[in-house]
């Protein structure tokens, strides 16, 4: 990586396995810009976002804005750290797309935590209230149903964080 260039961190791991938290680390690391999906799609579909289809579709709307967005960013020299889950290998595609795109060196942060960990740590954020979802068990079971490891073959630099 050329010195002062701009870089792109994505962010991988279940619900609760600390990407936001990872997020805010790494933008302080490398002097980054923060996009979270959880902050924006709250702000933008505060009475819509209900069900996983819902989610899907207003998701799929906000990567359409952000797209553009990170690529701009790159260009100008801001490092980003895309707080989106790429949890699944869809999104990943997408996020590859998009590095692939800007030229800019990425790395893809794999969060790779237990379900039982995440569990826990999903209670004590829903009893916090700070977070803006709230995610029971059985949600948790059926989103991380979709979940999908990331593999070598996908074409990241990866670096994979344990608990």
């Amino acid at each position: 990586m050329a010195s002062g260039q701009a870089e792109l961190h994505f962010l991988c791991g279940k619900i609760a396995a600390g990407k936001s938290t990872l997020s805010k680390a790494l933008a302080a690391e490398h002097r980054a810009v923060v996009l979270s999906e959880d902050e924006w799609l709250p702000l933008l579909y505060p009475d819509e976002l209900l069900t996983i289809p819902d989610y899907v579709r207003y998701s799929t709307r906000l990567k359409k804005v952000v797209g553009p967005l990170v690529r701009d960013l790159l260009a100008a020299g801001v490092s980003v750290v895309l707080d989106f889950p790429a949890n699944t290998v869809e999104q990943r595609r997408w996020m590859k797309e998009l590095a692939d795109s800007t030229g800019a060196p990425h790395t893809l942060h794999y969060l790779d935590v237990l379900d039982e960990v995440c569990k826990a740590r999903l209670k004590a954020r829903n009893a916090g209230g700070e977070h803006p979802f709230e995610v029971t068990d059985e949600q948790f079971e059926q989103i991380t149903s979709y979940f999908v490891p990331p593999g070598e073959g996908e074409g990241f630099r990866m670096v994979v964080h344990g608990l």
